[in-house]
């Protein structure tokens, strides 16, 4: 146990003359009633009131050291536990280029992808995790974490618009192989996820991807779209407006990607065939991580709280009843 006022506890030192004065008062207490002699009482038995005559002051001091320990604020020591758990490094790129607003998803592909996603980071307790986000070029939303809390919020602010318009698969890819290279675990996994084909950005997907090899990292790709036509935005003279435009997907340079990397290319056409993909993901090979844990302080003054207001309680009950003294 600590305090987090520890300096209050000095005042248990008052307790010391206060202590004083009542030896001091006993000795020199006076009879309420002058008699010759005191002979006739000297035969007298004893009750149990004559050794309970002191219990008040007994109690009134407990209560009273009570409530300086209450003010020094008593607290459950804080303390950081290191554990070792099972998980991987993973890194999820997404694209939030403009057709990710494309609504063959509910309500859209991004809100769609990011919900998943959101589940997917919930159910890996322990992994260490970031976000990359890309469009016209890469961006790190949250380095790798395990603080899941922290990348959920924002995971939940991502949106389109954020970055330049355009899909840089190349960069998207070179920035997380950037953020999961020095990743701690053995296992490492990159999660690209897309609705369209590289056609901006500097650094070349298979480039990418072949630098993420060398790295020890597993790439899944994932293509995101309907086949056939969707509801895509599109900027008109009066604002953007929704109409059919055919899905394209590089599904042949996904799929060279996922080779490279040892994973696999995933195409999700709805909202539980994304689902099923980021399930069979979740069946990914572990590794052991060491986790730091952080307990919070705690306050615990109830006990003592709960000692001085009992110790009043039974002296204010002695005073009136067993104790109590004609003035």
């Amino acid at each position: 146990m600590i305090f987090d006022k520890p300096w209050c506890l000095l005042l248990l030192l008052l307790l010391i003359p206060i202590i004083v004065w009542y030896v001091m008062k006993q000795k020199t207490a006076q009879a309420a009633m002058n008699v010759s002699t005191t002979e006739a009482f000297d035969k007298m038995p004893r009750t149990y009131k004559v050794y309970l005559r002191h219990i008040v002051f007994i109690l009134r001091l407990v209560a009273i050291a009570a409530l300086i320990v209450i003010i020094a604020r008593p607290m459950r020591k804080d303390s950081w536990q290191k554990s070792s758990t099972e998980g991987v490094d993973v890194v999820v790129a997404l694209d939030i280029s403009g057709s990710m607003l494309s609504r063959d998803f509910s309500p859209n592909r991004l809100e769609a992808a990011k919900g998943v996603a959101a589940q997917f980071i919930a159910g890996r307790q322990y992994d260490n995790i970031g976000l990359v986000v890309f469009a016209g070029e890469g961006f790190t939303m949250c380095p790798m974490t395990t603080d899941h809390a922290v990348l959920l919020n924002l995971l939940k602010d991502v949106d389109c618009g954020m970055l330049v318009d355009g899909t840089a698969v190349g960069d998207g890819l070179a920035t997380a192989v950037n953020r999961i290279k020095e990743g701690p675990a053995k296992s490492k996994t990159i999660i690209l996820l897309t609705d369209g084909t590289n056609n901006a950005g500097i650094v070349d997907p298979i480039t990418a991807a072949e630098i993420a090899r060398s790295y020890g990292a597993r790439i899944y790709t994932i293509g995101v779209g309907t086949k056939g036509n969707a509801p895509s935005p599109v900027m008109t003279p009066y604002g953007i407006q929704y109409h059919n435009m055919p899905v394209e997907i590089d599904e042949d340079k996904l799929r060279q990607i996922a080779s490279i990397g040892d994973g696999k290319y995933f195409r999700a056409t709805d909202e539980n065939a994304l689902k099923s993909v980021f399930a069979e993901i979740d069946r990914m090979e572990k590794t052991k991580l060491s986790v730091q844990q952080f307990s919070r302080r705690e306050e615990a003054y109830m006990p003592w709280a709960v000692l001085a207001m009992l110790c009043l309680a039974v002296e204010i009950l002695l005073r009136n009843t067993l104790l109590r003294h004609i003035p």
